[in-house]
């Protein structure tokens, strides 16, 4: 089958991946499961402005910054020194002032170990940027299949990752400790403001209280901010190992394959469809090409054609369902198994069990490139015009 030529990237891609193709030929031309000719190949310097590209490429890859941490300090104001007056009321205000400077070394403390949990978090994330920015790099001039050294980086990766999981605990466990300070400073200050109702109270009496009250009360201020910023801090490291965890998990499928593929697509936007709304069908074929029975008229996103063992679908089936999560990033999909009607009585039914199985296996590829189940909906059909069994998968 001759296959149209667009340019000749997508000419050389087309002639990698035989068992994929594309209806859409924005995306990338039809492709059919015919094993190309040997041909002599001639190696061609790169122009000077892919060279500036693929430099480029690198540098966004080596590059990655750790997630963004908060940076305040915190340190409450020294407590007001008083002399003691001798009343009943005088010696609760020497109480009350002890107990607010043992509460501001408390914070003191806690102070110390949120720089200290900070200061590890990005170094545990830069090394781990570090690792995963190789294996990117050596990726993105390829490599073969399974690359060992690439499987002991990627191990290497995960364990600095898993180190993350320890500065995120050790936020929550300080965050539970300030948490518990913060409720003692709001009691604390309740009981200086109830002094001011007790008898035997000197002017004195109460005009330390009132400068207790202040110094109190600015504490209390700086614990809520410690807690306020410690609590922003778990939550955006919390996001950020979520989305890394995708990240490992499409990663070690590039190194399965021994090529980059990008970014989770679950680390892409995705907007919820409102109940009941049904999405934009697809464009319908155009003149001279087929429609699979069930489809609808829609033309398929992707078509892998199963004609041989072991075809190399993925880097072109990440790369549609990647562009088309960019022009409509509410998008879901229907991924179709399809499987020849043709044959005796028992070989419809074998078609089929073989299509489903194929099926079974692009939708755990589609999960481990991070695309989440609930956004693919899974169906079967028999086609008379089908030589061997497909999987299509379609937008809605």
């Amino acid at each position: 089958m001759a296959i149209r030529k667009t340019n000749a990237t997508v000419f050389g891609l087309a002639l990698a991946l035989g068992g994929c193709t594309f209806a859409e030929e924005a995306l990338w031309p039809s492709l059919t499961g015919e094993r190309a000719q040997p041909a002599q190949q001639v190696q061609i310097a790169p122009s000077a402005a892919e060279q500036q590209q693929r430099q480029a490429a690198q540098a966004a890859i080596a590059v990655q910054p750790p997630p963004a941490l908060g940076t305040g300090t915190f340190a409450a104001p020294e407590v007001t020194p008083g002399q003691p007056t001798g009343t009943f009321v005088g010696q609760k205000v020497v109480q009350f002032r002890g107990e607010l400077r043992q509460m501001q070394q408390s914070l003191a403390n806690h102070n110390t170990r949120l720089q200290q949990v900070r200061n590890k978090t990005v170094q545990d994330s830069q090394r781990y940027h570090g690792t995963v920015a190789a294996i990117n790099a050596r990726l993105q001039v390829g490599t073969t299949p399974g690359n060992p050294v690439l499987v002991q980086q990627w191990k290497t990766a995960q364990t600095e990752l898993d180190g993350i999981v320890d500065d995120i605990a050790r936020m929550n466990a300080l965050a539970t400790d300030v948490s518990s300070d913060s409720t003692m400073a709001a009691y604390l200050l309740e009981s200086v403001r109830a002094a001011y109702g007790l008898a035997g109270a000197v002017d004195e009496d109460h005009r330390q209280l009132a400068i207790l009250e202040d110094d109190t009360n600015r504490t209390v201020v700086v614990i809520d901010r410690l807690l306020n910023e410690l609590t922003e801090d778990i939550t955006r490291q919390g996001n950020y190992l979520s989305s890394e965890r995708s990240n490992l998990t499409t990663l070690s499928l590039a190194i399965k394959n021994g090529e980059l593929y990008g970014s989770s697509l679950a680390s892409r936007a995705y907007v919820p469809l409102p109940s009941g709304q049904v999405s934009e069908a697809a464009p319908a074929i155009g003149p001279g090409a087929s429609v699979a029975a069930g489809s609808g008229g829609r033309r398929p996103l992707v078509v892998i054609r199963f004609d041989r063992p072991n075809v190399a679908y993925e880097q072109a089936l990440y790369t549609a369902v990647s562009r088309a999560l960019e022009r409509r990033p509410q998008a879901m999909f229907d991924l179709v198994a399809v499987s020849p009607s043709r044959g005796g009585a028992s070989q419809p039914a074998l078609s089929a069990t073989s299509s489903r199985r194929h099926a079974e296996t692009v939708l755990r590829s589609l999960t481990e490139m991070g695309l989440p189940p609930e956004r693919v909906r899974l169906s079967a059909m028999s086609s008379a015009t089908a030589q061997t069994s497909e999987v299509h998968i379609y937008v809605r």
